[in-house]
């Protein structure tokens, strides 16, 4: 793509600075789909996120409750409605006869009142989804996608496959922008 930029954090307030930065892009009605491996920095991405739209209250994974929504602002001040969604535990297998995956998921999400947050945020709302690649393409087609990978070394070179994750070392963080409104204002991103 053209618009895509690439970040590099080498520690958590690395990454965090990224998530900063890129609540200064948002509007409300934007959709963010935060993707990578357990342990890549999801949630401090979004730590940064939030705190970038002046939310004060602490930033958490949302596995457990599957969405929080959280009130700050944006730069200009005016009010941000942020909806963090960890689509992991969604999907399940219980699907109905002739029922397909993103059928299934977006069932879920109506049962759970989010879908209609992703299909049409209100002007004030920003949706941050982790784990939803599975399920976003159908419900936003214009989104930024977040890609963040974690090399095993902590030069970022490729390193033993069966090398142990640790929290140190690099990860690079890859905003790929869906859309003619994200490609546009990508130009000035990181």
């Amino acid at each position: 793509m053209t618009g895509e930029r690439t970040a590099t954090a080498r520690t958590a307030e690395d990454m965090r600075r990224v998530g900063r930065r890129v609540a200064s892009m948002v509007r409300g009605g934007d959709v963010l789909l935060l993707s990578g491996p357990l342990g890549a920095g999801k949630t401090t991405f979004a730590q940064g996120f939030g705190a970038g739209l002046g939310i004060t209250e602490p930033i958490v994974s949302p596995t457990f409750t599957i969405a929080r929504e959280l009130e700050g602002r944006f730069g200009d001040g005016s009010p941000a409605h942020l909806v963090h969604v960890d689509a992991y535990r969604l999907g399940g297998s219980a699907y109905a006869p002739g029922q397909d995956a993103v059928g299934r998921l977006l069932d879920e999400l109506e049962s759970l009142g989010l879908d209609e947050e992703l299909e049409d945020p209100s002007d004030d709302t920003v949706v941050l989804m982790e784990w939803g690649e599975q399920m976003v393409a159908a419900l936003a087609p214009e989104r930024l996608e977040i890609h963040i990978d974690r090399p095993l070394d902590a030069d970022g070179r490729d390193a033993d496959p069966d090398a142990e994750l640790t929290s140190d070392g690099v990860r690079i963080v890859t905003l790929i922008p869906v859309g003619d409104a994200w490609e546009r204002r990508m130009g000035s991103a990181l």
